[in-house]
């Protein structure tokens, strides 16, 4: 990472060339909770230095890491320098040195009023001394379990008060609760002291760049969205798989499982995405308003029934990449007997003029083959062929895929006749790479934490999550979480157990093939 101050020559949030430089950003301070953390030092940080480096932050702010952890100033900058070997060689230089000079650090203990007292004096101090305004963000790079406690000890010390000239705002992570009513509990919380344009609800899918064109492509292209429909499309797939197992993450991952760690937030997402209606205008109040009608608009699955329409299933000891692998019983932190699902596959139907009977294939997993994420636009095959029947039975119906890794790109398959042969048909690919087009015209191609830090900084909620959707996409969840849950019989039934380094439960495989690439 190259830390030479250049100007921020293009930004891709919506979809447009949007000019931004320093000069143009309100100054402000970041305030990172668990600045200690891996999340800080592999993540944020870097995020924060990249966009430094492309004169993308304001010409002054400043970015204070709070921790239990004793630190002074310079040892929280040597400990953020030092964090990742291959950023050593950046601490000597001048540019590393000149962000570096942003960066401060305050103890705390999160339930410690007189903690968040000291924070406010120390803020106060450096705008004093930086000549910063009195904007904030609080980024909850903490577990979940604070995210209560933080909230409601910023209100009292005055942190979270803004005017109509300077803003305050609290930035957290999924999950957003673990089901409907701790989710509810949790907004009440952050509502005691933030308002709802306060509050900034993280996703960082949402900031891929191909995630971010489903709407470019749908409503910027009149080719496509006249066929977007059920009288066109026979079933639509989104998948994002995982090679790797729970690593690190046992202690949360037990509570949590797959449909909670990432159906109820980024599979909806993207299904939202995919399916909604085109919004009024391209803001992000408008854009959240027809996301909230495909989540009103989902079908209940049969809680009778559910196996007609959910496959869970459990990795097992297995190899992935010629390296045998622990199951997920066996992984550190997990019960022996655990029912805790590691990959569901999902069919759901949307209650609207638009979708209605066609299927939507969700499908999400750890220690699957690969690490991939697309969604598919399977359209139907043509009404009649023509053709004879040798030609006719390789006739393959259109497909749009949208590719979210490994690579980011769109293909589009069709069919083209082979040159030389009178009759015979061959499958062509039409394609767009995003890789191939980085640095064209200038353009500055931030990953998802550059762009949605970014985002916060301006204000806009575009990429981030509003209330509405997380409760009506917990409320979908939920009776089918609750089913799982309350009986153990039931749970045992539905969770299939498949060999890691496979493509999930023998089940699933079915749907798994209508999806792959």
């Amino acid at each position: 990472m190259s830390l030479q101050q250049t100007d921020c020559r293009q930004r891709t949030t919506q979809g447009s060339c949007n000019l931004r430089n320093s000069s143009e950003l309100p100054s402000c301070s970041i305030v990172i909770f668990g600045a200690s953390g891996d999340l800080t030092a592999r993540k944020l940080i870097p995020a924060l230095a990249n966009l430094f480096a492309h004169g993308c932050l304001p010409e002054r702010f400043n970015i204070v890491g709070c921790g239990r952890s004793a630190m002074s100033h310079e040892e929280f900058r040597r400990h953020l320098a030092e964090f990742e070997p291959d950023r050593q060689a950046e601490t000597s230089s001048e540019g590393w040195q000149r962000f570096a000079a942003n960066l401060f650090y305050q103890q705390l203990s999160y339930d410690s009023p007189d903690s968040y007292r000291q924070l406010a004096e120390l803020l106060n101090q450096l705008d004093r001394q930086r000549g910063t305004a009195p904007n904030r963000m609080f980024y909850l790079s903490v577990p979940p379990a604070l995210y209560p406690v933080i909230a409601t000890q910023l209100g009292p010390a005055g942190l979270s008060n803004q005017d109509a000239a300077h803003w305050s705002r609290i930035v957290v992570e999924k999950p957003f609760g673990h089901d409907l009513a701790s989710a509810q509990a949790l907004d009440q919380t952050l509502h005691a002291g933030f308002s709802e344009e306060q509050i900034f609800r993280i996703d960082h899918y949402l900031a891929k760049e191909t995630v971010q064109n489903i709407l470019m492509l749908r409503f910027a292209n009149a080719i496509f969205e006249p066929l977007w429909n059920r009288n066109y499309v026979d079933y639509v797939g989104i998948i994002s798989a995982e090679k790797l197992g729970v690593e690190h993450r046992a202690g949360f991952y037990e509570q949590a499982g797959v449909l909670r760690d990432m159906f109820q937030n980024h599979m909806m997402q993207l299904l939202a995405l995919t399916a909604m209606e085109p919004p009024s205008r391209f803001k992000d109040i408008q854009v959240h308003d027809e996301k909230t009608k495909i989540f009103r608009a989902l079908k209940p699955l049969n809680r009778g029934r559910l196996s007609d329409n959910l496959v869970l299933g459990q990795y097992g000891p297995g190899t992935i990449d010629g390296r045998e692998v622990p199951g997920y019983r066996q992984e550190p932190g997990v019960a022996p007997d655990s029912l805790t699902p590691t990959f569901a596959a999902m069919k759901l139907g949307i209650d609207n003029w638009r979708w209605r009977g066609v299927p939507f294939y969700l499908v999400s997993g750890k220690r699957m083959p690969a690490k991939e994420s697309r969604i598919v636009i399977q359209f139907k095959e043509v009404p009649h062929s023509m053709f004879n029947h040798e030609t006719a039975a390789n006739l393959l119906a259109n497909r749009l895929v949208l590719e979210i890794y490994p690579e980011e790109k769109i293909t589009l398959n069709f069919q083209a006749k082979t040159p030389g042969s009178k009759e015979c048909l061959h499958r062509a690919e039409m394609g767009f790479n995003y890789e191939r087009r980085q640095g064209e015209r200038g353009a500055v191609n931030f990953d998802a934490y550059e762009m949605v830090l970014l985002d916060c900084i301006i204000g806009d909620h575009m990429l981030f999550w509003r209330q509405d959707g997380v409760e009506l996409s917990w409320s979908f969840l939920t009776p089918i979480l609750a089913e799982c849950e309350s009986c153990p019989e039931t749970a045992a039934k539905l969770l299939q157990t498949y060999p890691a380094g496979t493509p999930g439960p023998a089940e699933a495989h079915h749907w798994m093939q209508l999806l792959a690439n």
